[in-house]
């Protein structure tokens, strides 16, 4: 008798979801003729005023790493006919910007060009991104700040804006027509607090436009047309958003949301897929900041980079590591899709596509667009338990190698002060459960609860008032699985 690598059957695992099954059920009796494909699915992104389609186009895959027989631009026009509206590249991402640039020539969204389809461009919301921290060239090299440019004439994110504008709009040599914007840039794949001082220079320290300053207020300058930093002379109106995107340190992540006392970032580019929990997660600590902030927030590694599938648990690098099959006997891709999309706060994910093609059972961007299509709450809380299971025997579960901390389990309150009577304190860690409250004790005497509640602020600390002074104060982080983590005031 054979052992069965996988806990469920390939049949029961596709039907994890009502909606996997009468998606499947479409598919199996259509084509690949996009007129009779359902309107996408769309949600309120954030607090943004746009309506974004749950599936949304990455400007990886076959658009970065072109494999040779594989022409990517149409895998661009068979997202719009789909009528997916969020569209994903990057300065980083080799020639994905200039691929758009052909496939944008074809629809017409070269602004002064005879034809110029200005309904179309605004209907669709381009995102790309940078990560040079910096907000102006002569930036001082630092071991624990990145910054990455893909040209020898990028030397900081103002650059890396004006290059976007001109490879997917322009002439790719700099110059880019009157009209054409983004509509957000990403700081892109945040790695830790350092960067995180480097990017609010200039914002929570006095701004030089002589000396240096980071990131954020430059692209500021940029979105606001203004020209506090002497970057925007022209004060421009480049582009409409401003956020980030991270891969792999949650408490970076929040803490670069919260130090944003100004109204700057308005979305968020998260790795959440259902192996997030093998790792200090994403769905329990970021990703509620950000809601709770009213970013727009967007999903991508949702195949974990196709460590899911073919490739090792690393970085992808070349064509070969582009996977172009529509998951796998062993794991579908459906119900991996669906967990991403039920995680709470997630509005849509961005997907990079292998192939398409004219077999709708074959074509990854037709079978991720039906998997695409469920409701926020679609999927239990015990059907999204057994994904998290059946996706942990994927390679010994160690698919998600862009999540640099490991699994700490429910940390304590975090920078526990008393002060003038009131207890403060700063948000916990979650662990495999969401954090449900705090409790405040004088030894083991419990003196009141206060239900936790994402922080959106470090000015906005947790607070508990009491009558007078008393000994053996401490806080302690429950969570909704009754775990107890305690910070004790010294």
């Amino acid at each position: 008798m054979k052992t069965k690598k996988y806990p469920v059957s390939r049949r029961n695992f596709i039907k994890i979801s009502a909606a996997s099954a009468a998606a499947v059920s479409t598919i199996s009796l259509g084509s690949c003729n996009v007129e009779k494909v359902p309107p996408p699915m769309k949600r309120k992104f954030g607090n943004l005023g746009f309506d974004v389609t749950t599936i949304a186009l990455g400007g990886q895959a076959s658009i970065q790493w072109t494999p040779e027989d594989v022409d990517p631009v149409p895998i661009i026009l068979k997202a719009f006919d789909l009528g997916i509206n969020y569209f994903d590249t990057s300065n980083l991402y080799a020639k994905s910007q200039l691929h758009y640039h052909e496939a944008f020539k074809r629809l017409n969204l070269i602004p002064g060009v005879e034809g110029y389809n200005e309904a179309l461009r605004k209907s669709i919301w381009l995102t790309s991104k940078t990560a040079m921290r910096w907000g102006k060239p002569g930036w001082p090299e630092r071991e624990d700040v990145v910054n990455w440019s893909n040209g020898e004439d990028v030397k900081c994110a103002v650059d890396d804006v004006k290059r976007s504008l001109s490879q997917i709009f322009g002439d790719g040599e700099g110059n880019y027509p009157e009209g054409a914007y983004l509509d957000m840039v990403l700081v892109h794949t945040l790695h830790n607090s350092a960067e995180v001082d480097v990017l609010y220079e200039g914002l929570e320290t006095p701004l030089d436009p002589n000396g240096n300053f980071g990131a954020l207020v430059a692209l500021r300058d940029l979105r606001d047309g203004t020209n506090l930093t002497g970057m925007n002379p022209e004060n421009k109106k480049l582009i409409r958003h401003i956020g980030f995107s991270g891969h792999a340190n949650p408490p970076a992540m929040m803490e670069m949301i919260q130090r944003d006392e100004y109204g700057i970032l308005e979305g968020m580019l998260v790795a959440i897929n259902a192996n997030d929990k093998l790792k200090m997660n994403m769905q329990h600590n970021v990703i509620p900041v950000a809601e709770a902030k009213g970013m727009g927030i967007i999903g991508m590694k949702v195949f974990a980079d196709a460590a899911m599938y073919h490739k090792n648990p690393d970085w992808s690098r070349a064509p070969e590591d582009v996977y172009r099959k529509v998951g796998s006997p062993e794991l579908p891709s459906r119900p991996l899709i669906e967990y991403a999309l039920t995680t709470p706060g997630v509005h849509t994910l961005i997907i990079g596509i292998g192939q398409i093609d004219d077999d709708p059972m074959k074509c990854q961007l037709t079978q991720n667009f039906y998997a695409a299509q469920i409701e926020p709450n679609g999927m239990p809380a015990e059907e999204r338990k057994k994904i998290e299971e059946y996706a942990a025997k994927v390679k010994e579960g160690k698919t998600n190698y862009f999540q640099a901390i490991e699994k700490q389990g429910l940390s304590a309150p975090q920078k526990l002060l008393l002060a003038e009577n009131k207890i403060t304190w700063h948000t916990a860690f979650a662990d495999e459960a969401p954090i449900s409250h705090y409790e405040i004790m004088a030894g083991e005497a419990l003196l009141g609860k206060i239900e936790h509640k994402p922080q959106v602020l470090r000015s906005q600390p947790f607070i508990f008032e009491i009558a007078a002074p008393v000994d053996g104060i401490k806080v302690v982080a429950v969570d909704k699985a009754g775990n107890r983590a305690e910070a004790l005031y010294a």
